[in-house]
């Protein structure tokens, strides 16, 4: 799947995603692993970032977020850290990073 940002994060990725899940009663866990390009915070470059949750069918739990060690290209080269993501009553997807760059990037 190809997703589009807007925002401090603008680019698109392109997404790898997995998931167990029942679609009649919400419950099930997923898995994914996307590839970004765009800008992030007026720095633009690539990376490489992974997440997932489990759902009870009215919650997020077991929440992971990761960007990929040593993903990172252009002025995003160096990039490390974690963010994480809200769904929000419409199906809206919010998204962070509390990210690091190395000295000298």
């Amino acid at each position: 799947m190809e997703k589009h940002f807007e925002g401090e994060i603008a680019g698109r990725s392109a997404t790898l995603f997995t998931a167990a899940f029942d679609q009649t009663t919400g419950v099930g866990t997923y898995v994914a692993m996307e590839s970004f390009e765009g800008s992030l915070c007026g720095r633009t470059g690539a990376f490489n970032f992974v997440h997932s949750a489990t759902t009870s069918g009215s919650d997020r739990t077991a929440e992971l977020f990761t960007i990929v060690p040593t993903s990172g290209t252009g002025e995003l080269a160096g990039i490390s850290g974690a963010g994480g993501m809200a769904v929000e009553a419409d199906g809206t997807h919010r998204i962070w990073f509390d990210y690091e760059l190395e000295v000298g990037r």
